[in-house]
């Protein structure tokens, strides 16, 4: 559905992280991994609440640690105004009760920044998808729950 139409349309994407070489990363990535894509940027959790109201991306690839709003918050409002994008968390945060409570407020994926490299990519397709993904260092999360492990 999602990953069809990157063929056809452009797909928008919202990335939001305040550390500028880490922001770079994730849209050298997302540009080299999906077709046609319009990238907005933001570096702050109110500013990304913002754009997100105004942009309506397809996509948002979200830090958790961010200034003035964290990313679970901002995504919690992000969700309640507009629950069409789908959200990807890229942070440091590897807790699994920040996981979890990251999938409660409506995350369709959730990748540990030091595993980017060799999963962001996967996390892109299968979020794209529709399918949910999470990083391997979700090893220790119950399964049960209903989310999947998509490599």
């Amino acid at each position: 559905m999602f990953l069809e139409r990157a063929h056809m349309d452009s797909i928008n994407v919202l990335v939001v992280e305040d550390n500028a070489a880490f922001r770079q990363f994730v849209r050298n990535t997302i540009e080299r991994e999906i077709g046609s894509v319009v990238i907005t940027e933001a570096s702050d959790g109110l500013a990304a609440v913002q754009l997100a109201l105004e942009v309506r991306p397809d996509l948002i690839v979200l830090d958790i640690a961010l200034p003035s709003l964290n990313g679970l918050e901002a995504a919690e409002r992000i969700l309640k105004a507009s629950s069409a994008s789908r959200i990807l968390f890229l942070s440091q945060e590897s807790s699994r009760d920040v996981v979890r409570e990251a999938f409660r407020i409506g995350a369709r994926g959730y990748v540990v920044k030091s595993d980017a490299g060799r999963e962001l990519t996967a996390a892109l397709q299968a979020v794209l998808r529709g399918d949910r993904f999470v990083s391997r260092r979700g090893d220790g999360f119950d399964f049960t729950t209903g989310l999947k492990l998509v490599v």
